[in-house]
């Protein structure tokens, strides 16, 4: 009997152990929303306790904190990306995220032009469709096994010529990512 109950009592303390393990992650960067306003959502999946791959939606996309001009955006972007966490426990600590992203949409900015002393007002619209390459870095604190606290940085280089000639061809972002671990 004594056997028994010691056998069921591991058992139990084993199948704990295994439950602190989350395998996915749900993430909005917060920053985005407050700074941009833009909508950023995420899902990250762990392949082991320091490597992960992710994927992010950006909805109303505004290319970069510092745009050259004052017109509209109405661009989505999709991001794929791999995480390296340095430290060998659990998915935190300092991480490197090289990513792959596509952008498709539009920017358009009213200009003006004046012919014979008359001033008009059109639209130009730019194509945002591009394909970028970037490597980021950040930080991850998780909380109670669940909740996680992340800010991060990174770098992207667009290879689209017609986003280059209105906007910059190297993009900088950063973010604060507020997540869940299931």
């Amino acid at each position: 009997m004594k056997k028994m109950i010691l056998s069921i009592a591991i058992a139990l303390v084993s199948f704990g152990a295994f439950a602190q393990t989350y395998k996915n992650e749900v993430k909005l960067n917060i920053l985005n929303v407050i700074v941009r306003p833009s909508i950023e959502l995420g899902y990250e999946y762990y392949l082991d306790d320091n490597q992960s791959v992710e994927g992010e939606l950006m909805f109303l996309d505004k290319f970069s904190y510092w745009p050259k001009g004052d017109g509209k955006f109405s661009a989505t972007s999709i991001k794929v990306g791999y995480n390296y966490y340095f430290d060998s426990s659990d998915a935190v600590g300092f991480y490197i995220n090289p990513f792959l992203k596509t952008r498709f949409g539009k920017y358009t900015e009213e200009k003006t032009k004046e012919e014979n002393n008359v001033k008009s007002t059109y639209k130009e619209e730019t194509d945002m469709a591009a394909f970028i390459i970037g490597v980021g870095v950040g930080y991850t604190w998780v909380f109670n096994s669940k909740f996680v606290v992340a800010p991060y940085a990174n770098l992207g280089r667009n290879f689209s010529s017609e986003v280059n000639k209105r906007f910059w061809a190297v993009e900088p972002n950063a973010g604060v990512r507020l997540g869940f671990r299931f």
